[in-house]
């Protein structure tokens, strides 16, 4: 039973793979064909095609490799600059450019000369690349937003789950009172398993991030309103300054650095609660936040990937993961021993984050990423824009296909550092508990 729930979880993984991938490129596709530019293809996948159909003057298909997709724009690239496709070259460098400008107009067909790609203002251009993207975005966000306001996530109450019976530095390793710990505020008081606190210092509270600040603001005597058998009743407790975790501006844990702040003494209980729209919107902002911070400190992600793939190091638990591995999770989601309504909503998020993977990706200003013919757009835009105000000539298209020599440089980077996470997904993944 479970390889046959872990192969449903990869096919359903490859799935929304294949979904996200085929949602992706319908945005380039529409936005291409709104702005008149010709359309050849349309496929998901890579290698051979497996399946394809003709409708008008656009193929579309499924390749065998999904670990892709594309759709074929005519004129990608403006011509040489004679105005023709230049002639072949010795030198590596220019053959790589002719050869890109050359599938650039292989299929240019009889009127073709003003449906070509380079030939649409600069913010058409800049929409259609990044239309791309902007529908993997606003899919994990449909999905997280989704997840978040109906299913819910793991959230800290104001319900008391345990009482600490001392006082015990959270930097010291040990749960156990040594007889000189003082009695914690929380057990002094007659706080129990099971009170939810509604007030402090006769201030409603209705959440944990509010309780938790209020605590660590106080030393000292404070009045702890709860509810207890459906019954309120006001507990006197005086708290003590004790040295806790640090939080950060989002109030979240800093892992390893601690402070001294107000201590009560008790663990507050963890329940899956839906979020309001705007909790969910503020998470999800969170989510993108910390999407932003790993893709830039990718690089330095490589040294520990290296170690967990060829040394026998350690796989982190924020260590990349490449589709394999992300499979591989999937495939685990389905055998946890949990609810099924937990299980379809850590899948969804898998998907989600995949997607938000896809959209901060692409947006990175690199050929052959839509990013970069953005970043070619946006930079001839500026150049038109500074010839007109100091009435020079138009300096015409940027050619971007001058950048592919830089962007078979970026491609292969993008390839061994795919190859190093398929290594680590394949023998040392990660894995979820």
């Amino acid at each position: 039973m479970t390889i046959l729930l872990t192969v449903i979880g990869i096919a359903l993984f490859a799935v929304g793979l294949l979904f996200s991938i085929a949602w992706h490129e319908l945005g380039h596709l529409s936005t291409a064909k709104l702005f008149g530019i010709r359309v050849p293809q349309y496929m998901v996948g890579f290698g051979p095609t497996l399946f394809s159909r003709r409708k008008g003057e656009t193929e579309y298909g499924i390749k065998a490799i999904p670990m892709g997709g594309y759709i074929r724009m005519i004129g990608m690239f403006p011509p040489g600059d004679d105005g023709k496709l230049e002639a072949r070259s010795t030198s590596p460098w220019r053959g790589m450019i002719e050869d890109a400008r050359t599938a650039a107009y292989e299929e240019l067909q009889p009127g073709d000369e003003k449906r070509l790609f380079y030939t649409r203002k600069p913010w058409k251009r800049v929409i259609v690349m990044f239309a791309g993207p902007f529908m993997n975005l606003v899919l994990a966000v449909a999905i997280f937003m989704g997840v978040a306001m109906t299913f819910g996530f793991a959230t800290q109450t104001t319900e008391v789950a345990g009482v600490q019976k001392c006082v015990i530095a959270q930097s010291e390793e040990r749960d156990t009172c040594a007889a000189d710990d003082p009695v914690s505020p929380a057990h002094a008081a007659g706080l129990k398993e099971g009170d939810k606190i509604v007030a402090f210092d006769g201030a409603p509270v209705h959440d944990w991030d509010t309780l938790s600040s209020r605590i660590r603001d106080t030393i000292g005597p404070a009045a702890i309103t709860v509810e207890r058998d459906g019954r309120q009743q006001v507990l006197e407790a005086t708290l003590l300054e004790n040295l806790v975790a640090k939080k950060d501006a989002d109030g979240e844990v800093v892992s390893g650095e601690f402070v001294k702040a107000g201590y009560l003494g008790f663990a507050a209980k963890t329940e899956i609660l839906p979020l309001t729209f705007t909790e969910s919107f503020d998470r999800m902002g969170d989510m993108m936040e910390n999407g932003v911070e790993a893709v830039v400190a990718i690089p330095s992600k490589v040294p520990d990937l290296w170690n967990a793939a060829f040394n026998d190091g350690e796989r982190k638990d924020d260590s990349p993961v490449g589709v394999v591995g992300a499979a591989r999770i999937s495939g685990e989601v389905l055998n946890l021993d949990v609810p099924a309504q937990n299980i379809v909503a850590t899948f969804l998020m898998l998907l989600a984050g995949f997607n938000l993977s896809l959209f901060l990706f692409n947006m990175l200003p690199l050929l052959p990423l839509d990013g970069g013919h953005i970043a070619g757009a946006l930079w001839e835009s500026v150049r038109r824009q500074v010839a007109r105000v100091f009435r020079r000539p138009d300096p015409g298209p940027f050619d971007v296909a001058k950048l592919m020599p830089v962007a078979y440089v970026v491609a292969g980077i993008f390839i061994c550092f795919t190859l190093l996470v398929l290594v680590a997904d394949i023998v040392n993944p990660v894995k979820i508990s």
